[in-house]
């Protein structure tokens, strides 16, 4: 139980190396796992990139408000990642990933077509915006499921020596997807003004994501599966009960399952404060500059995209804990210098290199995330461990982020948002020290050879 709480590497080097044709599947499996997840994070951060043109399709303009019933609505689909995270983290660890993960981005893909084909408020009234809120209540379902399944499905793909490498690919998705939506505003922005974008553009970038997923859902049912055929037919028989098991979770995997929170919660609140609230940031700052904003945003999102294979190869080589631990110092040294002085920067260089150290610092948890939590549970509670663990933290700390900072803006009290993010990190850091072990062997290494046969 220790070993699979506290575990945070691969095992020592002297671990055989994957074979060519391991390598090979690994990378196919590892596109067609990370291609949907993709799409599914676009489909989640195209809201908030798109949130200022289309709050008054469906709040009242007049409503000085109107923009925190935005980021509301945004908070709250979090409140459904732990529904979704136990749904499908069961689904996934008795019915296999591959089903989990197909099911999954066909349900953001129907929502985003949804919002993209809903008549705004003057049609419909206060329709359109309860429309608005299921839409993204299902996404939220189905996003928390995304993570969990995800995570665990490209940790057991990668091949032993390389799986910081493969498994950061998750992170490479998932912020991809929000450079996807950021280029997607940057071409409406080339082509089209204001108004226009907040007539009909935001509607092609909510059709964008659902047309998208057809493509994706042909991928994924082709990947290869990571649960053996054996664990599947014991599930289906009924000979095997545990799997997917809440019960089996809570009573012989706590403490596992308490350690992925604690990992998640300082991470998360950083994403969102550092990917989220500081684009936000700097689209208010540069309102007036044209796509000054956009492009700056672009910027800092493909160069923290492009970092994220680095440090899964850094944690390769010198185990997880290093690159946590120095995510939580530098978290909690620096989230005060991006709050205070980013919105008051006025220089395209200020302000990309103020983001791009923040993303330098948030690679050491990105990164990595995804295997440090898959490499604490067996196979048979993998996906929904995993899953839980994250959503919970997610939806506490992370989802609510960007609404809590713009409250706090709104009164006048910023600093205690910076207190508050601080505080988090700060927690996690703990966590990272003292619980976490590095480079000790883990469920993975010990399964490893038994899926994809």
């Amino acid at each position: 139980m220790a070993n699979e709480a506290t575990s945070t590497a691969d095992s020592p080097r002297s671990a055989p190396v994957s074979s060519p044709a391991a390598t090979r599947r690994a990378v196919f499996n590892t596109l067609r796992g990370s291609s949907g997840n993709l799409v599914e994070w676009y489909d989640v951060y195209v809201y908030t990139v798109f949130a200022t043109y289309f709050e008054n399709q469906f709040f009242d303009s007049a409503d000085k408000n109107s923009t925190v019933y935005v980021y509301a609505i945004f908070a709250v689909t979090f409140l459904m990642r732990p529904v979704g995270s136990w749904f499908f983290g069961r689904y996934a660890d008795r019915n296999g990933r591959r089903a989990a993960l197909t099911f999954s981005v066909s349900m953001m893909a129907a929502c985003s077509l949804v919002i993209a084909l809903t008549p705004g408020r003057e049609s419909i009234g206060v329709w359109a915006a309860v429309i608005l809120i299921l839409c993204r209540l299902v996404q939220g379902f189905a996003t928390g499921g995304e993570y969990g399944a995800s995570a665990t499905y490209m940790s057991e793909a990668a091949t032993r020596e390389r799986r910081g490498f493969f498994s950061s690919f998750q992170y490479v998705t998932l912020v991809g997807g929000h450079v996807l939506a950021q280029v997607t505003l940057l071409i409406m922005q080339a082509f089209l003004d204001r108004a226009q974008i907040e007539e009909f553009g935001w509607r092609i970038a909510f059709f964008i994501g659902g047309v998208a997923a057809v493509v994706v859902f042909w991928l994924r049912r082709s990947m290869d599966e990571s649960l053996t055929k054996d664990q599947l037919a014991a599930v289906r028989s009924g000979a095997d009960r545990a799997s997917g098991s809440m019960k089996e979770l809570v009573l012989n995997h706590w403490r596992p399952l308490l350690v992925c929170f604690m990992v998640t919660i300082g991470g998360t609140i950083a994403f969102y404060t550092y990917s989220v609230n500081a684009p936000s940031m700097i689209k208010t700052a540069y309102e007036d500059r044209g796509m000054t904003g956009t492009w700056i945003n672009l910027f800092g999102l493909i160069f923290l995209m492009l970092l994220q294979p680095i440090g899964g190869m850094i944690s390769d080589r010198v185990g997880r804990k290093p690159l946590l631990v120095f995510f939580g110092i530098g978290g909690v040294l620096y989230t005060y210098v991006l709050i205070t002085y980013l919105p008051s920067a006025t220089s395209v260089v200020e302000s990309l290199a103020l983001v791009c150290v923040g993303y330098v610092i948030l690679t050491g948890y990105t990164s990595i995330n995804a295997i440090v939590k898959a490499e604490l549970f067996p196979s048979h509670v993998r996906a929904l461990g995993v899953g839980l663990g994250y959503a919970l933290a997610n939806s506490a700390f992370g989802g609510t982020a960007p609404l809590i900072y713009q409250a706090a803006k709104n009164g006048g009290h910023v600093s205690w948002f910076i207190l508050y993010v601080t505080v988090v990190i700060a927690v996690s850091l703990v966590v990272y020290i003292f619980v976490l072990r590095n480079k000790t062997e883990t469920v993975l290494d010990r399964e490893q050879g038994r899926a994809f046969q």
